[in-house]
């Protein structure tokens, strides 16, 4: 094994290493930094102008003006060009283009001026806007040497740019080589554009170019170059080794190409000077039929393939099938997986590298990961959710998903970095992780489907909070979202209790917003007029945050506020106002919150006095799998110090109407992959001490909760009656799914439905009875703030 203190040095001792050794420890590197992903871009490909200043021996794409030609795409060409991309399912706008065309042809000069741009950059700046307000798609520019203005103006309109650097030899620009003739090829001015891409915190692409006369040792020296620039800025996503290609009506038409082991020697140094983490691509177009041995040589990326566009570059090398793609990379052990302009590590930190206006489109169109989001689903959508077959068919599988899967089903505890690699999870491993968590659940709970009939009752929707993710609560800055500011007097709270018991329920939840008129003192009425017109019916109410603000009015300890909502009748706790467990993304999503110790400290006190709680996670919004993991950690911590959940309920972010989500600070809820993996993950870090998995039906629907269910789930929760929550946050299912409803579901996938309590016992039979066919429920008063708001007490 080669040492990795000194890549330098490791480089060019590669040059007397054989092939066979440089490619099993390039691989090794590449496996240790990306797993079994290889990813490519969905791209289309927009040649701006193919007019340039340079004349690289080689190069086909620039070319002379010709009379009756224009010299540039016109804005409606691009964004036909670019509308076609979008319609094929594109993420990525590329604009290729040649150097400074204005500097050296007085055609490149005058078209400009009729368009009404001084420059080709501010030409290229104006068509990358267009683009993205009429299709959406993030571009990435390679439009030559640039300074650091105009790397800073396409900043603005692109999320990642490039160039690149071809050979740092200066001997490639002399009489008779490669680059001579060609101002924007020398080493210097080329990687003083990267220089400034680098302090300008631009996600950048850059590469050598093979077989254009260069020596082994001048593309080590190149490379090397290039890592030095990584080194201070960190800037580079990916390096391209591209092989030269010979082409008729150039220069050098009759030069020899590099040949399959050159190429495989190059990716292979190039992996080793880089490190693992490294995006190594090489075109796949231009080396056919040899996929397999360039994932072999250490890649991990094949860059931007178009369905709708050819590579203006290579015209005569066509684009090969992402369907063949995939189907090598599975042979090879990996997974396909679709990526964005900008790379996931830099999207993932889009605050750094990507402009302002640009964040928000990015973070719509990729995953918890950073990758591109590609499915049409999204939690609270009626668009069906495929099922989850749980078979293992060999592509992309990792075995150490086996041995993580096997150490959870024997109650071994898997640390933050193993539950991290299981949420990343892709192709036959989610099927592996479902399946595993799916036979944890059947050796649990058996064949089991549990649900209890409840009725929720939002009794307020005004709140002095300001979560971003949450559309229910309604403050000085939310009226305009869906519905109206109400405040449930006592006699509608207990009309609806007395309803959801002649309906058969055996359950209130009651939560609402923080209403700054609110005491202590509301929330023991609220349970006491339950209580009192339905003594047998248990009340599931108040969340961590409501009984913070609720001992804090009344000035007494968290405990003893717990302790008197008991002796008013409280039977249990939701374990709601979780979020997520991570203080980073609480600070932003609901900054004036109680944090995640007070969440947890609550809880576990909640227990300690004999209150039971549910407990709940809200991903697929600005977190990843790094924060599901802690939150899971920290869930598993408090039932083993305490016992007292009844069960675990993720609860997938719905974007529609959040805050969070207009501001532009959110994604649009977690994929289906994620939300099978977060049912799945779940049963299986929380075993054996929390043996029930809840889906919602409100966020997923029925296909959706079919194949939570069978990924680790066993509950389906409650039949709600009335869901408000969820509604006003734009999910389209309804608010009640009735036993008859909730039993079919069930019985679809060949599982036996029970209705159960809220603690998991069996439901009293004549309540069970009364649940069928109830009466259909009668209208809803939601009355009007009824008192004067007041200002409410300092956060804590």
């Amino acid at each position: 094994m080669l040492a990795l203190n000194d890549r330098s040095a490791m480089a060019k001792a590669a040059l007397a290493l054989p092939l066979t050794e440089l490619m099993e420890e390039a691989a090794r590197l590449r496996d240790a930094g990306h797993g079994n992903v290889v990813s490519y871009s969905r791209k289309v490909f927009v040649p701006l102008t193919r007019l340039c200043r340079d004349v690289c021996h080689y190069c086909t794409f620039a070319q002379l003006p010709r009379a009756g030609t224009r010299a540039y795409l016109t804005p409606q060409e691009v964004v036909e060009i670019a509308r076609a991309g979008a319609a094929a399912g594109c993420v990525e706008i590329l604009f290729t283009l040649g150097d400074k065309p204005e500097l050296r042809y007085r055609e490149a000069r005058e078209e400009l001026e009729h368009l009404g741009y001084p420059s080709t950059i501010a030409y290229l700046a104006a068509m990358c806007e267009l683009t993205r307000g009429e299709t959406g798609l993030l571009a990435h520019v390679n439009p030559g040497t640039m300074e650091s203005d105009d790397i800073a103006a396409l900043r603005r309109v692109s999320v990642s740019q490039g160039i690149m650097l071809e050979n740092s030899s200066e001997r490639l620009t002399r009489r008779g080589a490669a680059h001579h003739g060609s101002p924007d090829k020398r080493p210097q001015v080329r990687l003083a554009t990267i220089c400034a891409a680098g302090e300008l915190r631009v996600p950048f692409t850059s590469g050598i170019l093979i077989g254009i006369g260069e020596t082994r040792e001048e593309r080590l020296t190149s490379l090397l170059d290039l890592q030095a620039l990584h080194r201070r800025f960190g800037h580079l996503q990916e390096i391209i080794i591209q092989n030269f290609r010979a082409k008729p009506a150039t220069r050098m038409a009759a030069a020899p190409e590099p040949d399959l082991d050159d190429l495989l020697w190059t990716v292979a140094v190039a992996r080793l000077i880089f490190g693992p983490t490294m995006n190594i691509q090489a075109p796949p177009n231009l080396s056919p039929r040899t996929y397999g041995r360039l994932i072999a040589a250490g890649l991990n990326d094949w860059g931007g393939i178009s369905p709708v566009t050819r590579d203006h570059v290579n015209p005569e090398a066509p684009w090969p099938s992402i369907e063949a793609l995939r189907g090598e990379a599975a042979r090879r052990g990996k997974i396909l997986v679709e990526r964005l302009a900008v790379y996931p590590a830099y999207a993932r930190a889009a605050s750094e590298w990507v402009d302002p206006r640009l964040q928000p489109a990015l973070l719509q169109a990729m995953d918890a990961e950073g990758f591109a989001r590609n499915d049409a689903w999204y939690p609270g959508t009626t668009v069906v959710a495929p099922r989850s077959t749980g078979r293992v068919h060999g592509a992309g599988f990792k075995p150490s998903s086996r041995d993580l899967v096997a150490k959870a089903q024997d109650g071994v505890a898997l640390d933050e970095t193993e539950i991290v690699a299981l949420f990343k999870s892709r192709g036959d491993d989610v099927a592996y992780v479902c399946a595993g968590a799916d036979d944890l659940r059947r050796r649990v709970n058996g064949d089991v489907v549990t649900y209890v009939v409840n009725r929720n009752i939002n009794y307020t929707n005004i709140c002095c909070f300001g979560c971003q993710f949450c559309a229910f609560s309604k403050g000085k800055t939310s009226d305009h979202l869906r519905g109206h500011p109400y405040d449930l007097t006592r006699e509608e709270v207990a009309r609806r209790a007395a309803e959801a018991w002649e309906r058969g329920a055996t359950e209130v939840c009651m939560q609402g917003g923080i209403h700054p008129d609110y005491t202590g003192d509301t929330y023991l009425a609220l349970t006491r007029t339950v209580r009192a017109v339905v003594p047998d019916l248990h009340i599931h109410a108040f969340s961590p945050l409501e009984v913070n603000h609720g001992a804090r009015t009344l000035d007494i300890s968290v405990r003893d506020f717990l302790r008197e909502l008991k002796r008013a009748g409280l039977d249990t706790l939701p374990g709601t106002a979780a979020e997520i467990l991570d203080d980073k993304v609480r600070a932003v999503i609901a900054p004036d919150k109680i944090d995640s110790r007070q969440w947890l400290e609550i809880v576990a006190t909640a227990h300690e006095v004999g209150l039971k709680t549910t407990s709940t996670i809200m991903f697929g919004h600005m977190e990843g799998p790094d924060s599901w993991a802690r939150h899971l950690i920290w869930i598993r911590d408090l039932q083993r110090r305490t016992g007292g959940l009844t069960e675990f309920v993720p609860l997938p972010f719905v974007h529609k109407e959040a805050p969070l989500f207009f501001k532009g600070r959110a994604r649009k809820g977690p994929t289906f992959r994620e939300t099978l993996l977060m049912h799945a993950v779940a049963r299986l870090v929380l075993h054996p001490l929390v043996g029930n998995i809840q889906v919602s039906w409100v966020k997923l629907g029925p296909a959706g909760v079919c194949a939570c269910l069978e990924a680790g789930a066993n509950d389906l929760g409650g039949t709600l009656m009335n869901e408000s929550i969820s509604r006003a946050a734009g999910t389209e299912h309804g608010q009640e799914m009735p036993p008859e409803q909730m039993d079919d579901l069930i019985r679809s996938i060949g599982r036996i439905p029970v209705q159960r309590t809220t603690l998991y016992g069996p439901a009293p039979p004549a309540r069970s009875a009364a649940s069928y066919a109830a009466a259909p429920l009668a209208p809803l008063v939601q009355s009007p703030p009824h008192r004067p708001r007041a200002r409410a007490p300092a956060a804590m």
